[in-house]
């Protein structure tokens, strides 16, 4: 017995000695080095690797936006009520540092709800040259750059749609093609970007249409809960002997009439066309949009707004289209955090949580009004009538930012229109819709 014990207990020391040594080893078993300057990991918002000369970097990053609405009247054709739930937006985001002086960013949206199988499902595939600071030089596919609301990601506007307004020329700040932009901050106090860009479209020789976008923001005041913003922008593109699709589509406000990401109200779904035409050969000439924009801040509180114009020019079509529209918000946080301000791409950003209980709690409201005249319609139909076409909406919203990686938002949107309807004659429309955002 007493052999037994002995043979047991030096079995079970060997073995954990075994097992110590392999864990040792294989604790001990490789080194990290590198060839140049050491590497900082970080895994604060996404994963990180860099240089501790700030010569590379290399950031994988996301984010998920699942939305659900509900809403009836003039957002259904029948009037009654529908919903939609689906995921508006799910990016894997690439970015970083190469040999300092180069910036790269690669977004791809898995929930497709930009581009298409022809041009691909890449939010963004970038490069950019700062070498020549404070002038930055950008190439490849992105957002060009035209509107406040534009600037700010969709991580951080403030409602869960941006203004109607940018829905009278979507393709001012679209990006559907390749382009070539170059933007800088100016004495510390202005913020100027233009960019050329290729769309998509051909005309009969099949040279793609060019974009040219100009914007310019004056912010005297520009720290977080202290903002003072005016700006200005202007963008073009010639229309000659091309078919481009010139239709002037509104969802108002409401994504889930027709979107993609998963459901929708699908033929139910009322996406009302306020002016223009499908893609026809030669009908237009040329198309122009200007507009303005301005934002104060004073610590929690903040308003802001912008106006856009849009004339697109006839050439075999009988008349021009004129397009304006406009909106004004107000926001305010509940616990007293600012909205973040950065004067480099003249934008908000998030609001950073002060109690990491109960996060941030921010209240807001916006109008919008956008009006479109195209005198090439001279026949009412059941739906659209002979005349000027005008939206207007009323957003409600609450956004809380329980952490730095997730914000929930609930927004109540009431719409009316003019001289269009849908199928049983609604013209006001109303809706629920709820948001669930992680970004990392």
């Amino acid at each position: 017995m007493f052999i037994k014990k002995l043979y047991m207990g030096l079995g079970n020391s060997i073995a954990w000695s075994l097992i110590g040594a392999s864990l040792s080893a294989t604790v001990q078993a490789g080194t990290v080095t590198t060839d140049g300057a050491d590497i900082v990991l970080k895994t604060k918002g996404g994963l990180e690797l860099a240089t501790t000369d700030k010569a590379f970097s290399f950031k994988l990053g996301g984010r998920v936006q699942m939305d659900y609405g509900t809403f009836d009247g003039y957002y259904t054709k029948n009037g009654n009520n529908a919903d939609a739930a689906y995921f508006r937006r799910a990016y894997l985001e690439l970015g970083g540092t190469l040999y300092r002086d180069w910036k790269y960013q690669i977004n791809y949206d898995f929930s497709r709800n930009v581009g298409n199988d022809s041009t691909g499902y890449f939010d963004e595939g970038s490069l950019t040259y700062t070498g020549f600071n404070p002038l930055n030089l950008k190439v490849g596919r992105f957002y060009t750059d035209f509107g406040m609301e534009r600037a700010n990601s969709s991580k951080w506007v403030t409602a869960m749609e941006r203004n109607l307004s940018y829905d009278l020329a979507e393709w001012v700040n679209d990006n559907n093609g390749m382009g070539l932009q170059a933007n800088a901050v100016v004495g510390g106090m202005a913020y100027l970007s233009g960019s050329v860009y290729s769309e998509n479209n051909n005309d009969t020789d099949g040279d793609s249409v060019k974009r040219y976008n100009l914007r310019g923001v004056f912010a005297p005041l520009h720290e977080s809960g202290n903002v003072l913003h005016l700006g200005a922008q202007f963008a073009y593109r010639d229309l000659k002997d091309s078919a481009v699709d010139t239709r002037i589509r509104s969802r108002m406000g409401m994504r889930g009439v027709e979107t993609n990401g998963g459901n929708n109200a699908g033929s139910n779904g009322n996406r009302a066309v306020f002016g223009g035409t499908t893609a026809q050969q030669g009908l237009w000439a040329d198309d122009s949009v200007w507009g303005v924009e301005g934002a104060w801040a004073m610590d929690a509180f903040s308003v802001q707004g912008e106006y856009l114009s849009r004339t697109l020019k006839a050439d075999a079509a009988q008349s021009d289209i004129k397009a304006s529209g406009y909106y004004a918000q107000l926001a305010y946080t509940l616990t007293g955090e600012p909205r973040i301000y950065r004067l480099d791409g003249a934008r908000f950003d998030t609001i950073k949580p002060q109690n990491k209980q109960w996060g941030a709690w921010e209240l807001f409201y916006r109008y919008d009004s956008i009006k479109v005249e195209d005198d090439n319609v001279v026949v009412s139909t059941a739906t659209r009538q002979v005349g000027d076409t005008e939206g207007k909406a009323h957003t409600l919203g609450v956004n809380w930012y329980a952490n730095e990686a997730l914000k929930l938002s609930a927004n109540y949107v009431k719409a009316r229109t003019d001289n269009i309807s849908n199928a049983v004659g609604d013209d006001t429309g109303s809706g629920m819709v709820m948001r669930a955002q992680y970004q990392f």
